[in-house]
């Protein structure tokens, strides 16, 4: 019965267990597998990689530009380095207009593109078409952020340039060939400056006509302001001109003839120092005849031309004199009373 009982209780079986540690060591090592088949599968994927025909890979390591790889099968080490592929076929992009397919009727025009100026101060809408390709990958990538945008603010400056060195006829008619290559040697001469990886590879004039009626006023108006704008200027700039030499010799006129009314007022003073000077020199010597003096120039300068009446207090003979001669008269009486004493005053010393 007990024998009986072991056959039929598989948990009281040894064998039953040993299969049991089996399985489960075999799971172990399939699972072990499996996730090394996966990591290297991982490995595999990331450290090969593929180029096309028509791209270029650049190679980064740890973030820094080193390698540019070509068409083909390439490998990497995973997880350190990094490909970047770029397009080498020849792209484009119009200027002037918006394309809505391969449908040209589809098209719808930009007028702040293609509207431009010509030598003739005409107006004309102008399409055109760049070619395009990346010549250097590292430069595409890293020189600049946008090198597509670049290229064409370039192709738009050189184009303006151009067409503003002829007539709306040349520009419209017989000189396209002579436009796009001039056009082109200039975008070629600007990219080389910049050196943002990109080539020209061909700029076409795609449709050149006038503008619409409307347009043309808009753009009158404007060139009208900006004329009356430069006119105004230009009249401020000459009135300036003409005020400001005109306000400098009144300037100078002003200031000379202050210096000349300072120097004649100095001069004034000057000399009428040296009058009172020798008036105060003579007054020390003769201080009446001085002062007799002093009063027939007032009175002279008064009363030019009184006569003077004078009475003896005799009643008898009246002398009537000028006063000039009043003066002299008694200036010659002055000198001879007091040429006397003065003998008389030397004689008795």
């Amino acid at each position: 019965m007990a024998e009986n009982f072991r056959e039929f209780n598989p948990g009281n079986n040894p064998d039953n267990g040993r299969n049991t540690q089996e399985k489960n060591r075999s799971f172990g090592r399939l699972a072990a597998g499996i996730i090394t088949l996966v990591v290297l599968a991982v490995l595999a994927l990331e450290s090969v990689y593929s180029i096309g025909e028509q791209e270029q890979g650049v190679v980064t390591t740890f973030g820094h530009a080193g390698s540019v790889v070509t068409s083909g099968l390439h490998f990497k080490i995973p997880f350190v380095q990094r490909v970047t592929k770029v397009n080498t076929t020849i792209l484009g992009f119009p200027i002037g207009y918006r394309s809505g397919g391969e449908d040209s009727a589809s098209q719808e025009q930009i007028d702040d593109e293609s509207l431009m100026i010509t030598s003739d101060f005409n107006f004309v809408n102008v399409d055109f078409y760049v070619e395009y390709k990346v010549s250097d990958p590292v430069k595409y990538l890293y020189n600049s952020r946008q090198p597509r945008e670049i290229l064409k603010n370039i192709a738009q400056s050189c184009i303006r340039n151009i067409i503003s060195n002829y007539v709306v006829d040349d520009v419209i008619t017989t000189g396209k060939s002579k436009i796009q290559a001039e056009i082109k040697e200039m975008i070629i001469e600007k990219l080389e400056e910049q050196d943002i990886g990109l080539m020209l590879v061909n700029i076409s004039m795609q449709d050149a006509e006038p503008p619409t009626e409307e347009v043309i006023e808009a753009f009158k108006a404007v060139e009208t302001a900006k004329q009356g704008k430069e006119t105004a200027i230009n009249n401020a700039n000459k009135y300036r001109n003409e005020k400001i030499p005109e306000a400098s010799a009144k300037a100078d006129q002003i200031t000379q003839d202050a210096e000349a009314a300072r120097q004649e007022r100095v001069n004034e003073g000057i000399a009428q120092a040296a009058r009172f000077n020798e008036m105060y020199a003579e007054y020390e010597k003769n201080p009446v005849l001085t002062k007799q003096r002093m009063f027939y120039e007032a009175m002279e300068e008064v009363l030019p031309g009184v006569k003077l009446i004078i009475d003896d207090g005799s009643g008898g003979l009246n002398k009537t004199l000028y006063l000039d001669e009043l003066q002299l008269e008694d200036i010659t009486a002055d000198r001879s009373d007091t040429s006397p004493s003065d003998t008389d005053t030397q004689e008795g010393h």
